[in-house]
């Protein structure tokens, strides 16, 4: 098995760049045909509707209904029909968007066509595993496959574009939109944009099953101090370029559509600002020719970060930036024509921002008909589609991860016996969602009770006890969640149904809107009673399976040291009880890894695998870089994951031990089954550049394979390594492979790995 095989994992951001026009997964957003066709319509426009264009609403009525009569919803209605609106978020369904779209093409002057939006993040009427739980599968034609469904789904309901994927790197669990992206790795996550750019656009934005993309949030939206969203950001060039920029490069690189800027500052700098994000390296350095959309009001926000006096002067520091679109603060169409003719801005940046804006438009066709995506029946029929279910599933059985399985207590029996199941998540319908559930209805997803129930034979005693409440109150995403701290009353029965029981399922974690947006945490344990159930069962029966339901990483240390089983569900989507069941009882034999790593305790984040040497290293001594009350380690590194069967992988072997920079090096490890049962093993590759001009990573993956092995067999993986692999932003400001020594790792995860040497020349 070699990268030569077309392995997406295998390649680097340079090859992988290489390869896609071969693969017909990126497409050029320009062509001369629309470049001809922008130029005329922009010759007759005037400069209100070019700032028009710039300019996108949120849905402020029921579209379907009749027009408002009076306050600020009429005079949106009305700008529709004046050409004043480029794009509306949140209108939603092929009626809906077809009257929107009637009121700006049969009304306005010119019928520019609307393009709608809407943050489909991990699935639109079919629900998927948050994007982290995804990212556990390190599955990329799974997770492409999940894209292609939300696409399809979202287009089919009027739908042209989604303000995803999210490709902030994110190292600090406390972060509550750390569920909405792939991690803590820069290469983990740009594989992943490009496989979910893939996925909503497809080889043809013109097709009505794809929908624009969005990489969002450009950028250094993750490393909020404090994990604090919305936070100050102050990171440097080389963190910025080696860490955070790498996905975004690469959705650029697989012809993503869209940008959408961050809320947070840089340096001082807020990004929706920052001409160096904007127009040095996005538009300059990397030769975007989408558009860049801000994020909900941010232009606005500007006032409030203290570089703008008032709307007036956002507009124009975040025109002259390079942000195209204004979502919903009103700082473009309500001042930016007052600025052009006053000379304070440009004409040509409007010109430039208006014309990346219609080109999207064109590639989705809607000047050639722009009801092309309104079609009831359509969406009747789409929305329906019992194969997007069973996809579903695919997916959130694949990113499920092993973390204990002492005893070999699972996979646990189908036929015969008692099995007790419990906690506040068991039969919970809703909390598997997940917070951004796009349409999905509430309380639809198949709970953990009904999957264990619909797995077991007849003759299979399944008891069910709640045992507490996690949530106290109402379940709502603009509701911060209060917990439920004091109500033991039903713990008696938990503990009876578990001494009844042969083995104990115990679902805890988090529920539905305990992450996502404006979900940061400075405890990220157990919340609530949780803990203390999990005590009194563990006592009652000692065979206890925890099924950790959660979009972030949690501290789970008394868990881990004495519950004998534990799997991590993520928040598992629509089919999430089925997915689980599967894992639970063998069908599916679990393959997921860590995307992000497992602290032991709060006070450890940030946390991740790449981190440096330090002057310092840490030892037993006093005076290294160490903590006196607790391990360095985490409880789970990054890239870790068991199977019900075992794996042991060679030593790696090396074509050679020196490398020039226009060779390649070639790096073979043979996988073997040790164990009783076929499995999949995610092999990983890891490189330190032992020596550089700025300070290294102490590993920094570089690659990885699925590989499928049965009981007592052996494969050879072989990664292929180029000095395009070794490159990075040196001192010089350059991104370049610097000439030295480096260690390779293979693994099975970041910590548990064999390694070899080679020079680079």
């Amino acid at each position: 098995m070699k990268a030569t095989d077309l392995t997406l994992s295998h390649l680097s951001l340079a090859a992988l760049a290489a390869l896609l026009p071969a693969l017909a997964t990126a497409q050029s957003l320009t062509s001369p045909e629309i470049e001809s066709r922008i130029d005329e319509l922009l010759g007759r426009m005037t400069l209100e509707e070019k700032v028009g264009q710039m300019n996108q609403y949120a849905s402020f009525q029921d579209m379907t209904g009749p027009a408002p009569e009076e306050g600020s919803a009429r005079e949106r209605y009305e700008q529709i029909g004046q050409g004043l609106v480029g794009s509306m978020l949140n209108v939603l369904g092929a009626e809906a968007t077809r009257r929107a779209q009637e009121l700006a093409v049969e009304k306005s002057r010119l019928g520019i066509p609307l393009l709608f939006g809407y943050d489909v993040i991990h699935g639109y009427r079919t629900i998927f595993p948050v994007p982290l739980g995804e990212a556990a599968s390190w599955d990329l034609e799974a997770i492409e496959a999940s894209a292609r469904v939300a696409a399809t789904e979202a287009a089919a309901a009027g739908v042209h574009w989604t303000f995803a994927p999210m490709l902030d790197i994110a190292r600090d669990a406390r972060w509550g939109r750390i569920m909405e992206g792939a991690g803590e790795d820069p290469y983990l996550g740009s594989m992943i944009a490009t496989a979910r750019v893939r996925g909503f656009q497809g080889t043809d934005l013109s097709a009505l099953d794809t929908v624009a993309a969005c990489a969002k949030h450009y950028a250094g939206y993750g490393f909020a101090e404090g994990g604090r969203d919305y936070n100050t950001v102050d990171i440097s060039e080389q963190t910025l370029r080696n860490v955070v920029l790498p996905p975004f490069h690469a959705a650029a690189e697989a012809g993503v559509a869209t940008f959408m800027n961050s809320f947070n500052e840089i340096g001082g700098v807020p990004a929706t600002a920052s001409v160096h994000l904007q127009r040095e390296i996005l538009k300059g350095e990397w030769g975007f020719e989408g558009f860049v959309v801000s994020d909900w009001g941010s232009i606005g926000e500007l006032r409030a970060h203290g570089v703008a006096a008032d709307l007036s002067e956002a507009a124009r520091l975040a025109v002259v930036a390079g942000s195209d679109m204004d979502m919903e603060s009103g700082a473009y169409v309500g001042h930016l024509a007052a600025l052009v003719e006053s000379g304070a801005v440009e004409e040509a940046l409007v010109d430039e921002a208006v014309r990346r804006i219609l080109r999207i438009k064109f590639r989705l066709g809607l000047f050639d008909d722009p009801y092309r995506y309104s079609d009831p029946e359509r969406e009747e029929r789409v929305l329906s589609n019992e194969a997007h279910r069973a996809t579903a599933r695919d997916v959130a059985r694949k990113s499920i991860v092993l973390l204990k399985n002492e005893g070999g207590l699972l996979p646990l029996r189908k036929q015969g016996g008692t099995i007790a199941v419990i906690g506040p998540l068991a039969a919970d319908k809703d909390a598997p969602l997940g917070s951004w559930r796009g349409q999905g209805a509430v309380d639809s997803a198949v709970s953990l009770l009904e999957g264990i129930r619909a797995a077991v034979g007849t003759d299979t005693r399944v008891l069910h006890a709640e045992g507490m409440t996690l949530i106290a109150g109402t379940r709502d995403f603009g509701v911060a969640p209060v917990f439920a701290e004091d109500d033991r009353s039903g713990f008696p029965a938990a503990v009876e149904a578990a001494r009844q029981a042969d083995v104990v399922v115990v679902a805890l974690g988090e529920g539905a809107f305990q992450t996502g947006e404006g979900r940061s945490q400075v405890d990220i344990g157990l919340k609530g009673l949780q803990d203390e159930l999990l005590r009194e069962v563990r006592k009652a029966n000692r065979n206890v399976v925890v099924v950790l339901m959660a979009g972030r990483p949690l501290v789970i240390p008394w868990m881990a040291e004495n519950v004998p089983a534990i799997v991590n569900a993520w928040l598992l989507g629509s089919e999430a009880g089925h997915a689980i069941a599967d894992v639970l009882f063998g069908d599916h034999n679990p393959s997921g890894k860590l995307p992000a790593t497992f602290p032991r305790h709060a006070g450890q984040i940030p946390l991740y695998y790449a981190h440096k040497n330090t002057g310092r290293p840490a030892t037993d001594s006093v005076f290294t870089s160490r903590y006196i009350d607790m391990p360095n380690e985490p409880l789970y590194p990054f890239g870790f994951g068991l199977s019900y069967t075992t794996f042991e992988l060679s030593a790696p072997r090396l074509s050679a031990t020196e490398m020039n920079p226009g060779e390649a090096l070639e790096i073979t490890t043979t996988v073997k089954n040790t164990g009783t049962r076929s499995g999949a093993e995610v092999v990983q590759l890891y490189v330190r550049d032992l020596v550089g001009s700025v300070t290294r990573p102490v590993k920094e993956l570089k690659g990885f394979e699925r590989v499928t092995v049965a009981p007592g067999e052996s494969k050879d993986v072989t990664f292929t390594l180029s000095a395009a692999d070794l490159a990075f932003y040196t001192a010089a400001g350059e991104w370049e492979a610097e000439p030295g020594d480096f260690q390779v790792f293979v693994g099975s995860s970041s910590r548990d790995v064999k390694d070899a040497r080679f020079t680079l020349k």
